[in-house]
């Protein structure tokens, strides 16, 4: 299993497709994409501070279950940076797209 590292906020609609996208491409290596910006959004608001925590603790917590992280986007989020410092707080290996 991977862990999905992308961008979420901003451009939102575009992000969420780039995340699909990124996930297929794990699917064609192999891997089992875990993605939780295309999930808990489903039912936690973003732009609700508390929600977003809950989110981003819940997505921190999947990424222990996962092998590795693969980071995609030109751009670093802020919820990117807390997942990259986790994953490396971690051991976890890390890679750049």
């Amino acid at each position: 299993m991977v862990f999905i590292c992308s961008p979420y906020r901003g451009d939102v609609a575009r992000n969420i497709e780039n995340a699909q996208h990124y996930c297929q491409i794990a699917i064609k290596a192999g891997k089992i994409p875990i993605a939780p910006h295309l999930y808990f959004p489903q039912f936690l608001d973003d732009n609700d501070p508390t929600q977003r925590r809950i989110g981003i603790f819940y997505g921190l917590e999947l990424m222990k279950l996962c092998d590795e992280v693969w980071v995609f986007g030109k751009e670093m989020t802020e919820g990117m940076r807390q997942e990259i410092a986790h994953a490396e707080g971690l051991g976890m290996q890390v890679t750049y797209f």
